[in-house]
């Protein structure tokens, strides 16, 4: 059998005497530990170190008796035994020290003694203890109850069960009614008028006296100052010390009843909120509880929903949804998620879900459900427009790079196609003929095949071979099939399209002068593509983005086509009238060459050259031209020259020669008020003039100088140098070469010097031997 430890601390000088009384101890019930000291320093340790089961001292130790140990062991307050242990102890000496607290006192001559004082001091202070432990509960317990009477936030009133006066009131109950403590004690309820109906009253207090218990739980009370507060009002019966008293809890329920209004107002605003809020068991799935907006947009009542799941609404949602909503649930503490939920009716649509954790006694799911079928449908209208929007943008890239209508046409359907998104695009031409049939012009989305899916298509009223298009060219209107499997007017059309697996089409006429020349006819395999809102109030249907963006790349194509045609034809007169003008313009230099046979095809030869110069400089091609024609004719001046002067075999004297430098400003003269696309008479005006000033006729310098200027002086000079001439033998194209070679940068412009010299080094240039 285990025993007991004994913890025993012994205050003994001797170790001898402390050996003995262990091995009396032993032959007690207990395992024992014994622990010997002999100063007052070692006590004090000991006792503030270890605990002990009992204290046993030698009554008589060299400095520090028995007595000195107990006022020590004293001052600890501890609930073990004390006992004196002594061979030499008077009776009054141990009455003294029973008087000062210890428990016991043994002889060391009868140590016979020893286990039954331990057992009988432990067992007295363990009595002891419990009885100063009840004390304290008892006087605790008053305490408490005193504290809770006056500290709780209830009211209560203490009342004699025969008599129902009043004998104690608690501070809540004086503060809520308004009266002092003297104002209650010894009155009765109906006394005070704290309960206005005093008849009610007393019947009630009669009933609580046969029943021991009555509760109201809205009662209102009237205080001293007349106010009425609302409280739930709660008696009992019980006794105290044979005696029945009744004790009555009085709560204040002001806030209480703010909060339910509160609660009830909530509710109103929930169950008036635009999205159905579902409160859902976690594991079950099942509805707790569920506002007004829930059951009309499912069609269920609230009895009907609290006795489903969500799995009984929610038909897509499935055990990996669950899970994976679960976890995110779990992690984030929430999850917004799309589905589809299904009424009553069996009808289903588009639901946004807000779903939260919620933790109250126990944890919920709380999902606030939104129908987003307006938004879908939104949305949809989006993706469509902004699908139209890019393909009228691509389409209008493709009008401003297309260079001839079939690329157009071409290009636009393929941008239709495969910008938009739409399966196939057509544009369709009417023709004007007495059959009045569409001709295809271009089409993309067929893969290899050639849109001939009807023959003999007419726009014509009464032919049989009708399409939409047919009615879009023939009204100049938009024809929009949104259901193309629902179409009853075009039988033939509807079912060939429907076998390629269009199921919506739009034919849009492509118009010129108010009449409409042909149409863009774009079909969809997307349902109700091409759909139009409805405006409620003047319930006219008006055309969605979508479409109005469609009309907006038919009316770009349609101007676009128009705008080509215009340009082509533009392009052809404006050639004809380049043709004319050159014409003209080389039978003027002809004219001027047949005064002077002698330099007969310098005009041409200076043009061929200054041309060639152009071209290897660069120069746009309406420069290129410019400076071909003002070479042609850029010794018109000379028809003001006499005849003489201009043949004369040897050299010319001041005044001839002077008279020969009129001529750039009489061919200026003649062709300023010519309007030529180029600045001619100006070039012509100045191609005699040099870098540095040193030319004629206005002396002109550097940037002064028309390009177009320059490079006809260094073409003049070459020409003029390397040919015959009446006052002199040719020189030769080296000389030529070495004059411009040697100006190059002073006289002439560098650029077109460098460009000549290539001309003749590498390029092989030659003047043509022919004449015009």
């Amino acid at each position: 059998m285990e025993q007991n430890l004994l913890r025993v601390l012994v205050i003994d000088d001797s170790e001898n005497d402390t050996l003995l009384l262990e091995r009396e101890l032993k032959q007690g019930e207990w395992e024992v530990s014994v622990f010997r000291i002999d100063t007052a320093e070692q006590m004090k340790q000991a006792l503030a170190d270890e605990k002990w089961d009992v204290v046993l001292s030698d009554y008589v130790i060299p400095g520090f008796g028995g007595m000195e140990a107990l006022k020590l062991f004293k001052t600890f307050q501890l609930d073990i035994p004390f006992i004196l242990i002594s061979g030499k102890i008077t009776e009054e000496m141990a009455v003294d020290a029973l008087r000062e607290g210890a428990q016991d006192f043994v002889l060391k001559q009868n140590f016979s003694r020893l286990i039954p004082a331990i057992r009988r001091g432990i067992e007295r202070v363990s009595i002891l203890s419990e009885n100063r432990k009840a004390l304290e509960d008892l006087t605790d317990r008053e305490a408490q109850y005193r504290r809770l009477f006056e500290a709780v936030k209830d009211g209560i009133l203490i009342l004699d069960a025969e008599t129902g006066i009043i004998v104690d009131a608690n501070p809540f109950i004086l503060k809520l009614s308004g009266y002092t403590l003297n104002e209650m004690i010894g009155k009765s309820l109906w006394e005070i008028g704290l309960i206005a109906d005093i008849t009610a009253n007393k019947i009630s207090f009669k009933d609580l006296q046969d029943n021991g218990y009555i509760r109201y739980e809205d009662l209102p009370i009237k205080t001293k100052d007349g106010r009425l507060v609302d409280v739930e009002f709660v008696s009992n019966v019980y006794l105290v010390d044979s005696k029945r008293v009744i004790q009555c809890n009085i709560r204040d329920i002001t806030e209480r009843k703010k909060s339910e209004d509160k609660l009830k107002l909530f509710r109103i605003l929930i169950d008036n909120s635009s999205d159905a809020i579902e409160v859902i068991d976690p594991v079950a799935l099942r509805f707790i509880d569920v506002n007004d907006t829930a059951c009309k947009t499912l069609g269920y009542s609230r009895d009907e929903l609290l006795s489903m799941s969500l799995k009984d609404i929610d038909p897509e949602i499935q055990g990996f949804e669950l899970n994976q909503i679960e976890k995110t649930l779990q992690k984030y503490g929430s999850v917004i998620f799309e589905t589809r939920h299904r009424r009553k009716d069996n009808s289903t649509f588009p639901v946004e879900i807000s779903m939260s954790l919620v933790h109250n006694s126990d944890e919920y799911r709380v999902a606030v459900v939104r129908d987003i079928t307006e938004r879908k449908r939104s949305d949809d209208l989006i993706r469509r427009s902004n699908r139209a929007l890019k393909t009228l943008s691509a389409g209008n890239m493709a009008l401003v790079q297309a260079q001839n209508e079939d690329e157009l046409l071409k290009r636009v359907t393929e941008v239709i196609v495969k910008e938009g998104g739409y399966s196939l695009a057509v544009v369709d031409y009417a023709q004007d003929n007495p059959e009045k049939t569409i001709t295809p012009m271009a089409w993309s989305g067929l893969e290899g095949e050639r849109y001939s899916w009807l023959k003999g298509l007419s726009w014509s009223e009464t032919a049989a071979n009708q399409m939409p298009v047919s009615k879009a060219i023939r009204s100049a209107t938009t024809q929009v099939t949104r259901n193309i499997a629902a179409e009853t007017e075009f039988k033939l059309w509807r079912d060939t399209a429907l076998a390629r697996g269009y199921t919506a089409s739009i034919a849009l006429p492509l118009m010129e002068g108010g009449k409409a020349f042909g149409a863009l006819n774009i079909y969809s395999s997307e349902a109700n593509a091409f759909s139009e809102e409805e405006e409620e109030e003047e319930e006219e249907e008006e055309e969605e983005e979508e479409v109005r963006l469609l009309e907006e790349l038919a009316n770009d194509l349609a101007y676009g086509i128009i705008t080509l045609r215009t340009r082509i034809d533009n392009e052809r007169q404006e050639m004809i009238l380049r043709e004319s003008l050159e014409q003209s313009i080389q039978t003027i230099a002809a004219t001027v060459e047949a005064r002077d046979p002698y330099t007969a095809g310098h005009q041409q030869h200076v043009s061929e050259l200054a041309t060639a110069i152009a071209k290897e400089m660069g120069l746009s091609e309406e420069q290129v031209n410019g400076t071909h024609l003002a070479a042609i004719i850029h010794d018109l001046g000379k028809i003001h020259v006499p005849a003489e002067i201009l043949s004369k075999p040897g050299k010319l004297n001041s005044i001839e020669f002077m008279l020969i430098q009129t001529h750039p400003q009489a061919g200026y003269d003649i062709l300023k008020d010519v309007k030529f696309p180029w600045p001619i008479a100006d070039i012509i005006l100045q191609h005699h003039e040099k870098l540095d000033g040193s030319g004629y006729p206005q002396g002109l310098k550097g940037d002064q100088i028309l390009l177009e200027a320059k490079i006809i002086t260094v073409a003049d000079v070459v020409e003029a140098i390397s040919a015959h001439r009446p006052y002199r033998a040719a020189l030769g194209i080296e000389t030529a070469l070495d004059e411009i070679r040697q100006g190059r940068g002073t006289l002439y412009d560098s650029a077109a010097v460098d460009a000549c010299l290539k001309l003749f080094a590498e390029d092989g240039f030659e003047f043509s031997s022919e004449t015009m």
